[in-house]
């Protein structure tokens, strides 16, 4: 499946922040790798993925084009910015984006289980 690409162009992008993105990627939390190496090259239904995506002035941990869906995983480093992710949060659904958290634990404990609900609910926010 190729990449929905007006829904990938039609976004807000902060050019500021390509350099921080591209450090995130190299950085990369386990949690994320993990999720990565599931989810990149078309493995889900053959949906395109983004890691690290400037979404307006928001760098988000996932983006797939094809569903509108963003894909954050929620660790340590989000435990003390409860308003940071809500403003983020709603920013992206006026955006007409759909947000998924995810624990990062989870990832770790039950990868199969994440991947097989990504599956559910990004098959049912596809778009043309």
């Amino acid at each position: 499946m190729n990449r929905n690409i007006k829904a990938y162009q039609d976004l807000p992008y902060n050019v500021q922040l390509k350099g921080r993105a591209a450090e995130l990627r190299k950085a990369g939390n386990l949690s994320e790798v993990l999720l990565w190496r599931q989810i990149k090259s078309g493995q889900i239904n053959g949906w395109d993925f983004d890691r690290q995506k400037i979404i307006g002035d928001y760098i988000v941990d996932f983006y797939c084009a094809n569903c509108r869906t963003v894909i954050e995983i929620d660790g340590e480093s989000h435990d003390y910015k409860g308003e940071y992710d809500e403003r983020r949060d709603a920013y992206l659904k006026k955006l007409g984006l759909n947000v998924i958290h995810i624990d990062d634990k989870e990832i770790k404990r039950n990868l199969d289980g994440v991947i097989e609900m990504l599956k559910c609910y990004l098959s049912e926010k596809e778009i043309e």
